[in-house]
């Protein structure tokens, strides 16, 4: 080791929007969540990536796409109780996703407020997802949260009042949304699974990586390309029933990749059961390094 060097430490201001975020993960630790792990094969929307270059769009916004359309069929698993001890369902989704934004004080994860996700595109999820860096506060979330948290950072408690106002009252929920989704980056172009932090939201879901793996196909073993999800589901409004109902939706839209092969078809479909059908083999070898970087965007 070298003696001779300069040991340096840098130490920076937390943020009024950091201490708001922080406050966030304290009240989150009021809820019980059952938490599951899905392995799910989406290798039909790789493929279909691959043969429609001309429609970019992005994982995050593709997996928000399923879980919204997932939520509207089973309303229960983005239930929450309301001030007068009831409990409140949707019958929209409007899911807040985390997105890391450049700010004076370096990047921040800020909130992005989809209205209405279960029923708009893929391609239009992605482009506001994509707009929300460079207008960090176009979204009624992000414009909430840069306008009080200077505010909130220093008033004692008031940080608590507000995330419980945003967890119990219908109002609130119009600017926060029922569902969040939040990607961790993809773990480096490898598989992995997120583990969901504490949140204010009846149903979260962390988007992880994506890797190939052996999976069985009609009796053969092939590879296929797989996302790791986890999902968080509060378990004081929702029992094990209704949220492994809901977890066999989302793997039937995942994996059938339906709000991008048939997504008019998909928006209007019923709560009825569909036929889950096995997605083709894998793409050619040459033209999954391309694939996988612009649906990672």
């Amino acid at each position: 080791m070298d003696r001779a060097r300069e040991r340096v430490r840098v130490v920076r201001p937390l943020g009024s929007t950091r201490r708001v975020l922080a406050g966030a993960l304290r009240a989150g630790r009021r809820q019980a969540p059952m938490t599951g792990l899905l392995e799910l094969d989406v290798t039909t929307a790789e493929a279909w990536l691959r043969d429609h270059p001309d429609r970019p769009v992005s994982m995050t916004a593709f997996v928000t796409a399923c879980v919204a359309r997932a939520a509207q069929r089973h309303p229960e698993v983005h239930a929450y109780r309301t001030w007068a001890g009831r409990i409140a369902e949707h019958r929209y989704v409007d899911v807040a996703v985390l997105v890391e934004t450049a700010t004076p004080r370096g990047p921040v994860g800020l909130p992005r407020l989809l209205v209405d996700a279960d029923a708009r595109s893929v391609e239009e999820l992605t482009a506001e997802l994509r707009s929300t860096r460079a207008q960090p506060a176009a979204g009624s979330a992000g414009r909430l949260l840069q306008r009080t948290a200077p505010v909130l950072a220093r008033i004692p408690g008031a940080t608590a009042a507000l995330y419980l106002a945003m967890a119990r009252s219908p109002a609130a929920r119009r600017h926060v949304g029922t569902v969040s989704v939040t990607a961790v980056g993809m773990f480096g172009g490898g598989g992995g699974f997120g583990i969901a932090p504490p949140t204010v939201m009846p149903l979260a879901v962390v988007v992880g990586g994506i890797a190939q793996r052996p999976r069985v196909v009609d009796g053969g073993v092939e590879p296929r390309w797989t996302l790791d999800l986890t999902v968080a589901i509060d378990h004081a409004v929702v029992d094990g029933a209704p949220a492994a109902r809901f977890c066999a939706e989302l793997r039937r839209l995942v994996e059938t990749a339906g709000p991008l092969v048939a997504p008019e078809e998909d928006r209007t479909r019923s709560r009825t059961a569909g036929t889950r059908t096995t997605p083709e083999g894998p793409f050619a070898p040459d033209a999954r390094e391309e694939s996988l970087r612009r649906w990672r965007m």
